[in-house]
């Protein structure tokens, strides 16, 4: 069983520069069993005050001993970290930029070699933090406690086949987050977006796709259209509390009862685990024997909470593993000293040592099942990913694969299998590194370049539309009900064998993940 300490919530301490030394200087002649990162030259780490320079330093060398990767990091005067402090950028720019170059010089699955940021670390600053952030001009959307902070609407872009130009688009609403001020105003998923603000918009992704995500940030007036139906909206930010559920609902497939759940993100226990145990005893008061659960923007969130849908969803007298974490060899040898200027805090809130005392071994960190809920039989389960579905999300469905039929519908998934917990420096930054990956029952992972569906899905059905999550003329979820009872009608299902070719535009994954603010991750919390 999972004996690690609570991870989460972590407060920061920077390092002295004497622990700085010291932490480049260890191993040198005590060499471990595995592989370990070898420092052979430090001269360039010398003593200063500058506080840009002593962040940049902790960022490399916390990379040294806790980075999944870090056997592949050069040495400190290889690298140079302090070289990132120059220049009039702010500094979480400066340290964003440090941390790319540390995923880059890794030359690891966490470098895109085609995009500015890594594709699974990142820096976070704790005054962009939801509700009340103090950080202006972000775009907010719902984090993991379930706060808001915006007007609710996450937005797609599309091209237009119809048309010759490769700039052409169309925007829709493909999700509008519970109680913002979107769905209070009526909004709903597949209206489309003709006007921002008084503009058109359509012509240039490139050029226009910035304006467009910062109007969401305050007041906006949209104007667009469901069907042949006109309509003008103004919608102001506001702080509220989303439920991560969009919908749920059951389809009759014959003598099947088909569970469907479109899920938003892994939030924390307090946001996510009463709404799923009660959706789910629903499902079973209902006589479900068959479950849709859509994820399809879903980008993770708490494994904790990731855990408990899988444990609601397994069948009844399920045990053994259900997953493993694997940290690299420095963590799980007990190296990785740095840890010890990170304070370990309880539930509760007291300090009870630092992070270096925690168990990163391999049984140490496996999880098993515990059945949760009163859904018994489910012996089938269809999800509807998409490139925006990723990491806690991609956790659940590789976790149920050894013990039920999982098949997918979609598009390929995001891709990692790399989970962590915040470092957190100068009390304000929280820092993501990729630090362990995860792996089923079977030690099945490693799906770095994503999963891919067993059955391709569109966000428009054959006639042109999109339609609301939990409707049965979705393409998606047309095709899922199709694999789970195939040739059974269901009222109001779409037919599947002819489907629109129009899906994302290519253009739209120049913001992919990182539109609307949403959390693409895996955060280790448990205790």
């Amino acid at each position: 069983m999972k004996n690690s300490l609570l991870k989460r919530y972590v407060i920061g301490s920077v390092l002295v520069i004497s622990v700085l030394f010291s932490a480049c200087k260890k191993n040198k002649n005590n060499p471990e069993p595995n592989p370990e990162p070898e420092v052979k030259e430090n001269t360039k780490q010398t003593p200063t005050t500058d506080r840009t320079d002593l962040t940049n330093d902790s960022l490399f060398l916390y990379a040294k001993e806790i980075y999944f990767w870090n056997t592949k990091l050069p040495t400190y005067d290889a690298f140079e970290p302090r070289q990132y402090s120059a220049g009039s950028a702010t500094n979480f720019v400066k340290y964003e930029n440090n941390l790319f170059n540390i995923v880059k010089a890794s030359k690891s699955q966490d470098y895109l070699t085609d995009k500015p940021y890594p594709k699974y670390s990142y820096i976070f600053d704790q005054a962009d933090k939801n509700p009340t952030a103090s950080i202006p001009n972000t775009t907010l959307s719902v984090d993991l406690d379930g706060n808001g902070n915006d007007v609710g609407l996450r937005f797609g872009y599309f091209d237009i086949p119809e048309t010759a130009s490769e700039s052409d688009y169309s925007i829709f609403v493909t999700a509008v987050y519970p109680n913002s001020p979107a769905a209070v105003a009526g909004i709903v998923r597949g209206d489309e977006i003709t006007e921002v603000n008084g503009r058109t918009y359509g012509a240039n992704f490139d050029a226009e796709i910035g304006s467009i995500e910062s109007a969401k940030e305050g007041s906006v007036t949209l104007v667009g259209k469901r069907g042949s139906v006109s309509f003008t909206k103004t919608l102001n930010k506001a702080i509220y509390k989303s439920n991560p559920i969009y919908k749920t609902t059951v389809f009759t497939a014959g003598n099947k009862k088909i569970g469907y759940l479109a899920y938003a993100r892994f939030s924390n226990k307090e946001n996510s685990e009463s709404v799923l145990t009660t959706a789910f005893n629903d499902f079973a008061t209902k006589g479900v024997t068959d479950l849709i659960v859509d994820l399809r923007y879903n980008g993770g969130g708490y494994i904790s909470t990731a855990e408990h849908m899988v444990n609601l969803i397994a069948p009844s007298g399920t045990s053994g593993v259900m997953f493993t974490e694997h940290y690299n060899s420095t963590m799980q040898n007990k190296k990785a000293t740095i840890l010890k200027n990170q304070p370990l805090v309880s539930t509760g809130g007291q300090v009870i040592g630092t992070l270096f005392d925690d168990d990163y071994t391999i049984s140490g960190n496996t999880t098993t099942f515990q059945k949760k809920g009163n859904l018994s039989g489910i012996k089938n389960v269809v999800f509807i990913v998409s490139r925006n579905t990723a990491s806690a999300s991609e956790l659940v469905i590789n976790s149920l694969k050894p013990i039920i039929t999982v098949k997918l519908v979609g598009e390929t998934t995001y891709g990692k299998p790399i989970g962590f917990f915040p470092i957190t420096l100068e009390n304000k930054y929280d820092v993501y590194f990729s630090m362990f990956e995860t792996r089923n029952s079977k030690d099945e992972g490693g799906y770095y370049n994503g999963m891919i569906p067993n059955v391709k899905g569109y966000e428009f059905a054959a006639d042109d539309k999109m339609y609301d999550f939990g409707n049965a003329k979705d393409d998606c979820t047309a095709t899922a009900i199709n694999l789970l009872a195939p040739g059974v009608a269901v009222t109001g299902q779409a037919k599947v064998s002819v489907t629109a070719n129009r899906s994302i535009s290519t253009r739209s994954q120049a913001i992919g993940n990182r539109s609307g603010g949403e959390f693409v991750g895996m955060i280790e919390n448990r205790k």
